[in-house]
């Protein structure tokens, strides 16, 4: 195969792949990949989706490593007046960020969330919980749900990361306020890391 180099900018529109082949048999296998759309993961509950401030997503594959990232600005969600309670858009229906499968996401065996914004408005102790259910909505206890809390954070700062540990396949994603305050979020961009494994 020849090289190639290119002055403008190279586009595709289903994303870029690296490959090795066998020398012997000529099977060719992705060794890496990038700008892979992320399929179910970018999905949200309409409790999120158009309400959040910015909400973007991306997945990334290198030799087997999947990487899901998920920014969010909090601006337009509300946090619930107990803790315990989900984060999302008041009134608008389910509020889960993201669903985690193998297909897309491998299998997790580790998340990170760190803040590049502090929280405003609302509360400022965010947890991320995953549940079986995708019928979460704002204001409601996530211990309704059949959940899992995934990373506990503690009082959000600028610069703070907290960490978890794997989410099972097929599971929904959560913010959950730990404090008091039922009011509407005027600042607050958190990244979500979630790393796996292609099996």
């Amino acid at each position: 195969m020849a090289n190639t180099t290119f002055t403008g900018p190279v586009r595709s529109q289903n994303g870029f792949q690296s490959i090795s082949v066998n020398a012997t048999t000529g099977a060719e296998t992705v060794t890496g990949s990038f700008g892979f759309a992320m399929g179910t993961p970018a999905a949200t509950g309409a409790g999120i989706e158009g309400t959040a401030a910015v909400y973007e997503t991306s997945v990334s594959r290198n030799n087997g490593i999947v990487t899901t990232s998920i920014m969010i600005d909090l601006t337009g969600l509300n946090s619930g007046g107990t803790a315990g309670d989900i984060i999302g858009k008041d009134g608008a229906g389910a509020a889960y960020i993201g669903r985690v499968t193998a297909a897309d996401s491998g299998t997790v065996f580790g998340v990170k969330m760190t803040c590049f914004e502090v929280p405003a408005g609302g509360d400022t102790d965010i947890d991320l919980y995953s549940a079986t259910e995708a019928t979460g909505v704002e204001d409601s206890a996530i211990t309704a749900l059949t959940e899992t809390q995934i990373i506990n954070s503690g009082t959000l700062a600028l610069g703070t990361s907290a960490f978890g540990t794997d989410i099972a396949a097929d599971q929904y994603l959560y913010l959950v306020g730990q404090g008091t305050s039922d009011a509407a979020y005027t600042a607050g961009r958190l990244l979500i890391e979630i790393y796996g494994y292609d099996a």
